[in-house]
């Protein structure tokens, strides 16, 4: 099933989705680098694995950083209370369209946006791949949800997505009486989830390593089996 080209919320914000209306919905969330081929092919594979209908909002708005350096800056300049504000607008118009529950993905920029979605956005159950918010804006000791992190033992993106950052922030929510669930990958880099030739060629100019199939399987596994267990 491909993904279709919407408009949602205040201002016809835009966005893509794909899947059925009703049922469980799963909010899935960027990368720096934007709506890239290779982030809607993520959220097309998440809804073939669920049957869950998929939601990508456009953060940047059509904007992509072709690569490294341009993607950090992007990130950097994110206006995120604005981007948890267009996550819950796309919380509402799946539920308004026929979700009865809506959880978050995300990878990097999104993994830590995930976490926001569960704080902020409603999000019952959230995945955050390699990432976690600034602490003025992400209280993990305020997140009720159930999460699910994953990391590679090599992240070098230190104070971001690093294990100790990461186990740290899951450790402060369970501390607080949530549940968090951290997964690391041995050998794996920052970004291992990324699948495509396309997106290699793009990581190549941040130095960023490729993730083996092994390690994409396995998150991809844990994934889908959490979300089904808590969106139905």
């Amino acid at each position: 099933m491909s993904l279709t080209s919407v408009k949602f919320g205040k201002g016809d914000l835009p966005g893509f989705v794909a899947g059925p209306k009703t049922g469980p919905a799963v909010i899935v969330l960027q990368e720096w680098w934007g709506i890239t081929d290779e982030i809607k092919r993520q959220a097309t594979y998440l809804q073939q694995q669920t049957d869950f209908q998929v939601f990508i909002p456009d953060l940047y708005h059509g904007k992509i950083g072709v690569d490294a350096e341009e993607a950090s800056h992007m990130m950097n300049n994110l206006d995120w209370p604005r981007a948890v504000d267009e996550i819950k607008e796309a919380v509402k118009y799946v539920k308004e369209q026929g979700a009865s529950q809506v959880g978050a993905v995300g990878f990097c920029m999104g993994g830590a946006l995930a976490c926001l979605a569960a704080e902020h956005a409603g999000a019952a159950a959230a995945v955050p791949f390699y990432g976690t918010p600034d602490p003025a804006l992400g209280h993990p000791d305020k997140v009720k949800a159930p999460l699910q992190f994953h990391v590679g033992k090599e992240d070098a993106f230190k104070g971001f997505a690093d294990p100790e950052t990461v186990n740290n922030w899951a450790k402060k929510n369970t501390e607080a009486g949530g549940t968090a669930t951290v997964y690391e990958y041995e050998k794996e880099g920052h970004g291992f989830m990324n699948a495509g030739k396309d997106i290699h060629e793009m990581m190549k100019t941040g130095d960023l390593p490729i993730g083996s199939k092994a390690s994409q399987d396995l998150a991809w596994s844990r994934a889908v089996k959490f979300l089904k267990q808590n969106l139905t």
